[in-house]
């Protein structure tokens, strides 16, 4: 099923990501993880993209493998920062030849040799949406970022930069981790003023430890809460009051942005199925609403 007629049901519907090991890992530990979650029936998988490329292979395969063996809609990520058009075109191939309709078109994060250049056929992500759309019949994601995008400064280019991904043939927008639901509201707005109509996925991260929080904060600039910080400065020192608190936050935001109208979610678990098992449960009749 393609995603975006998922999103057009009118459902509430909530989907996980996942990530695949490292090439020297077995394939073993993440079907362990596919199934654990798959068990808390989520509408569909994210599965991501490593770096340049790095998992691309156990992308299309865990991808295909959920499908297969689940009959759970698969959205593959797919970068394009550092590859030749020929790589983009026998991944997409080799996507469309296991049944694989949705794809995440992403840049992905600049690796640079040793001049500071980046040898590519593709700059941006609307260049790889639009190689994408010639390619075949894909419904295409691209991500948004709430509070912009970490190497623009200026909030309203960001939009201007995320309406080209639109206009370029995407399908719909999953967003990246937010901590107040008031910055996605505002957001909305924005997107909705630029003209900008397709469905927006909320990205939701449950935190559950406090060295996973300063990574996110080093990487992507996000904004915290003080409320959050004071759950984060209370409970770090204990892993299992932090995993709990970071689950009931998560919790009460999705419940928040489902009282307000997002009918969509997504939850970066982290390859914890305990997580999305947990937040399931929390939300056992809200998602039935």
């Amino acid at each position: 099923m393609k995603i975006s007629t998922l999103l057009q049901s009118g459902k509430i519907t909530l989907s996980c990501e996942i990530f695949p090991p490292k090439p020297h890992v077995p394939l073993e530990q993440i079907e362990q993880v596919v199934a654990g979650i798959a068990a808390t029936h989520p509408d569909f998988f994210s599965v991501t993209y490593g770096a340049g490329g790095s998992t691309s292979k156990r992308t299309v395969e865990i991808a295909a493998d959920i499908q297969d063996t689940y009959h759970i809609p698969a959205l593959a990520h797919l970068t394009c920062v550092a590859a030749s058009r020929s790589q983009i075109d026998d991944t997409i191939a080799a996507l469309h030849q296991r049944g694989i309709q949705n794809i995440l078109a992403l840049r992905g994060d600049m690796p640079q040799d040793e001049s500071g250049t980046v040898s590519s056929d593709f700059q941006y992500a609307y260049q790889l949406i639009e190689e994408i759309k010639k390619q075949g019949d894909f419904c295409i994601g691209a991500a948004c970022y709430p509070e912009g995008h970490v190497e623009c400064g200026n909030k309203e280019k960001d939009i201007d930069h995320l309406k080209q991904k639109v206009e370029s043939g995407c399908d719909f927008l999953t967003t990246q981790m937010f901590f107040d639901n008031n910055i996605l509201y505002n957001f909305l707005y924005r997107t909705l003023s630029k003209g900008i109509r397709i469905p927006i996925i909320a990205g939701i991260m449950p935190v559950t430890n406090s060295k996973q929080i300063q990574r996110i904060c080093q990487l992507s600039g996000t904004y915290l809460p003080a409320r959050f910080k004071a759950i984060v400065e209370r409970f770090a020192d204990n892993p299992d009051a932090m995993k709990q608190a970071g689950i009931a936050y998560a919790t009460e935001q999705i419940i928040d942005l489902i009282a307000n109208g997002v009918r969509a979610i997504h939850l970066y678990t982290m390859n914890k199925p305990e997580i999305a098992e947990k937040i399931k449960q929390n939300l056992s009749d809200i998602l039935r609403t």
